[in-house]
């Protein structure tokens, strides 16, 4: 997921409903313009406008990668400070994306 609102609003539903096993949000940095298309049609979810706008501008694809390491950045922090205790990140073999958020996260 890529917006922070639907993941707690999914929580407090589960919460609400009774289920109280942890549930660890998974994250995935944005790396190329053509995850802009292939991220949500294969995990059937909505990119949030605002970062949708920013890869549509970036100039190239290093650009891009910045844009998911700042916005995936950010994201965690917030999880973070909300009291989640775990994140899982999904690097699909881009580990150097995910070691400069950790590094700023942690």
């Amino acid at each position: 997921f890529f917006d922070n609102k639907k993941f707690f609003e999914y929580v407090a539903k589960c919460r609400a409903a009774g289920i109280t096993v942890p549930i660890i949000p998974g994250l995935k940095p944005i790396a190329t313009k053509k995850q802009l298309n292939l991220i949500p049609h294969r995990f059937s979810l909505e990119l949030p406008d605002d970062l949708i706008m920013a890869v549509v501008k970036a100039k190239d694809n290093d650009a891009v990668k910045q844009i998911g390491i700042e916005w995936c950045t950010q994201q965690s922090k917030e999880l973070v400070a909300a009291g989640i205790p775990v994140l899982h990140y999904y690097s699909m073999g881009k580990a150097e994306n995910i070691k400069k958020i950790a590094m700023d996260v942690f």
